[in-house]
Formats: C-alpha cells, structure tokens, sequence
C-alpha cells in the first residue's frame, strides 16, 4: 500500500492485514478442497497449482503496475497469445535460434504495451476502450498470423525445458523444481524493485494518487505512462513463453479469459481499482488463491461456466472490499 504526501514523493507502507486477510482465505480454500477431494492435495496437482500460478501471476505482476497509476490493461492476455505466436513462427517456421526468438516474442509485448500507453496517453482514450480494442486486434492478428492453427515445438526440444525443466535438478540431483517457478520467483522480485525501489513506482502510484497534481509538478505523466504500459507488455510477453513453453506449442486461440483472473489476483491481493494502492506480496498472494480455487472447483467436478461465475463474483467481492476500505480511510 501507499501513501502520497506531496506530487512525486510516495511512502510505502505493507497492509498487513489485507495480506493477512488474503492469505488467511488461502490456508482456508487449501483446507477446504483438501477435505472434498482427497485428489486435490496429492503432489502431481500441487505441482500444476504452482505452475498454472507461474503464469497468471507473472501477468498480474504486469497488471499490479498498471492499476497503480489508476489504470488497467484488458488485453494482456490476448497479448500473451500473441507473443507466443509470434516467439513461435520465428522459432519454427523462420528457424531462428530459440534465445532471438524469445527476445522477439517479449519485445512483441512490450511493443503492444507501448501502443497502450501510446493511445491512452497521446489519443486520450479512455484505458478501458484502448485496450479493449487492443484484446480484440491481437486476438484477430494471432489467428490470422498462425492460420488459426497451433505451432509446435516438437522439434525444439530446448524450448521446454524453459519453464518444465530443472536447472535446479542438474546442479544438485532430487531438487527437481521447474524453472518457470525461479523465473517467477525473479520476476517478482523484480516487480518489488520496480515499484518500491524505483522512479517508475514512484511516479506511477503518484499518477494514480492524483494525476493533475502529479502533472502540475512537473512529471511528464503521457511519457511515464506508456513507460508503465510497456513494462506490462514485456510481462505478458514474458506469460507468453512460459505458456508457450509448457504446452510445446502457441495456441492462438488461447488466452481471451487470463486479463481476468490476472486482475483478480491483483485486487484480492489489496491493489486498489483506483490507483495508488498495492503491493507485490498481495498479487502473489491473490494468484495462488485464483489458481487454487479454479484447481479446486475443477477436481471437484465443478462445471467450466460456473467456475466462470464464481471468478467474477469474487472479483466484484474484491472491487467493493477495496471501495469500502478507501471510504474508510
């Protein structure tokens, strides 16, 4: 959480109690489906909790951010798709090698994310219709560039090991932890750095405290913007190689539904809707809780379009919780 004192200077302060909050209603959902189903506590799905999380919390790192500055980016998650398609037909069909191919695919994210900030900041678009025509332009474009049909890695056997391997498991024999989850665990870091330890967060909580008063003291809000956007962007391109690499392949169909549960993580988490508010600890906390509840309800045999229903309902319990909380204060 933060708390503005003048345009530019920003004191960050840890809400322990929301994270206490969010990581107490995540001890209580473990529970829970572990009693349902004897299958949700087993080692193999515990596995794939973590690195379903690596995903959608590597995108609501990118989205935290953004809500930041009072914000918000509705199309990383076709993003994501096409940044994977992209990493995809530059490794597969173009035979570049996989490092150029990977660099390209997060540059493409950056590049979507710069075009946000762009149209937002220069166009004056509201960031909800921005980037709402955004999702729909690389929806269509990931589709169009891969003709509609997956692209497989079949034949790159390194491109897997990017996030299923274990650099770990070579160095010391046993300790098979996916590299997705240390890339995670880098990047969050990083995402901490970025917003408490640099101008970018600085700058970016004083936007979304205030940004009239941000601009009248001299920031260069339109610039530091598409800054913002752009760094989200090479998040999503980031979700998309990991997405890519732990299903072999880039599916251009998917992706439509992940700004979502991103989103969510971050709210649940005690990122403010409104800007200025939020913590990195929280977000983690809120996507392990998104990819627990999805992994619970589907073990228990819960039905895709009500697994749907109770993701937004827990998103508009968020919103308002954060409303309340700001009324208060």
């Amino acid at each position: 959480m933060s708390t503005k004192t003048k345009p530019g200077k920003v004191i960050f302060n840890n809400d322990a109690a929301q994270k206490l909050m969010a990581f107490a209603a995540l001890i209580a959902l473990f529970i829970i489906f572990s009693l349902a189903s004897p299958n949700f506590f087993k080692f193999d799905n515990i596995v794939s909790i973590v690195l379903a999380t690596c995903v959608n919390g590597v995108l609501a790192l990118g989205i935290t951010i953004v809500l930041l500055t009072g914000g918000i980016d509705l199309s990383i998650g076709t993003s994501l798709t096409f940044s994977a398609v992209i990493a995809g037909v530059c490794i597969v069909n173009l035979h570049l090698p996989v490092f150029v191919g990977i660099l390209i695919g997060v540059g493409t994210g950056a590049l979507c994310g710069c075009i946000n900030g762009i149209i937002i900041s220069k166009m004056k678009l509201p960031a909800f219709i921005a980037t709402l025509g955004m999702q729909m332009v690389l929806k269509g474009l990931s589709l169009v560039i891969s003709g509609t049909k997956p692209i497989y890695f079949n034949d790159v056997k390194v491109f897997r090991e990017i996030a299923m391997g274990s650099i770990l498991g070579k160095i010391i024999p046993g300790f098979e932890i996916p590299n997705s989850v240390l890339i995670f665990a880098a990047v969050s870091i990083i995402a901490g750095l970025i917003i408490t330890k640099t101008i970018v967060g600085r700058y970016g909580c004083a936007i979304g405290s205030n940004e009239e008063a941000t601009r009248l003291s001299g920031v260069n809000v339109d610039a530091w913007k598409i800054a913002i956007y752009s760094i989200c962007g090479v998040f999503s391109g980031l979700a998309g190689i990991l997405m890519a690499s732990r299903l072999n392949s880039a599916q251009p169909a998917l992706g439509a539904g992940y700004e979502t549960e991103a989103i969510a993580a971050a709210v649940i988490g005690g990122t403010s809707m409104s800007g200025g508010e939020g913590t990195i600890m929280g977000t983690i906390i809120g996507a392990f809780i998104i990819s627990v509840l999805t992994n619970g309800l589907r073990i228990l045999s819960v039905p895709q379009e009500w697994q749907t229903v109770v993701t937004g309902v827990i998103v508009i319990a968020a919103v308002y919780m954060d409303i309340l909380r700001r009324r208060k204060k």
